[in-house]
């Protein structure tokens, strides 16, 4: 009789800055059959690093990390390794942000609280071209999207978007925030194309208008 052939890994690194959820998110994984976590890196640079030195199938990161975020990395993975898929892993559970990260790349978005099973079918899904959200959000995906900041916006968005209407300089912002200028940069570019506004003062009528600053 022929022996079976085993299907190789699904290979994943992950990416938090926070060592113990790394952790806690790795031993949920071992309990998912077939699958391997082959890295972690605490930040969005350290994981584009990452993926320039290891193979791999799916990327698991965080959103809000000090530095290149994970929307960047994301974006950028996305462009570099297009077969590599990407699972956002957020506390944030706005629609706003799930909106985001499948707008920089991501296949798949789950709210942290999510269960070994929830990871499971993300992996599965995306392996086959799918995309997935944690069901207590994709609800409010269904709806079409309100006229607010956080609706449209990451929560790190919303915080750039308010010291820029305070008239915050990239460097300053970036001070404020543990972030470089070029992040900084990234992200207000990002904030015009959502929002559909292109300068400056458009983007402090709009902060004042729905109270971010007074």
């Amino acid at each position: 009789m022929a022996e079976a052939v085993l299907a190789p890994a699904v290979r994943i690194v992950l990416a938090d800055d926070h060592e113990l959820v790394r952790s806690g998110i790795s031993a949920l994984l071992s309990l998912v059959p077939g699958v391997e976590v082959v890295g972690e890196a605490r930040d969005g640079a350290g994981l584009v690093d990452l993926l320039e030195r290891v193979g791999v199938d799916i990327v698991m990161s965080d959103i809000g990390m000090p530095g290149m975020d994970g929307l960047e990395a994301i974006a950028r993975i996305h462009q570099a390794h297009p077969e590599v898929r990407a699972i956002v892993l957020s506390m944030d559970d706005s629609p706003g942000a799930a909106r985001s990260a499948f707008a920089a790349g991501a296949s798949g978005y789950i709210v942290k609280q999510a269960a070994t099973v929830e990871l499971e079918a993300a992996i599965h899904a995306v392996l086959e071209g799918r995309r997935y959200v944690s069901p207590s959000l994709a609800p409010q995906l269904l709806l079409p999207p309100t006229d607010t900041p956080q609706a449209q916006l990451t929560l790190r968005q919303v915080e750039i978007l308010t010291c820029i209407a305070r008239g915050m300089s990239s460097r300053s912002i970036g001070a404020q925030l543990g972030l470089s200028s070029k992040t900084v940069d990234a992200h207000r570019a990002r904030i015009m194309d959502r929002l559909g506004i292109f300068d400056i003062a458009g983007l402090t009528r709009y902060a004042v208008r729905h109270r971010l600053v007074t």
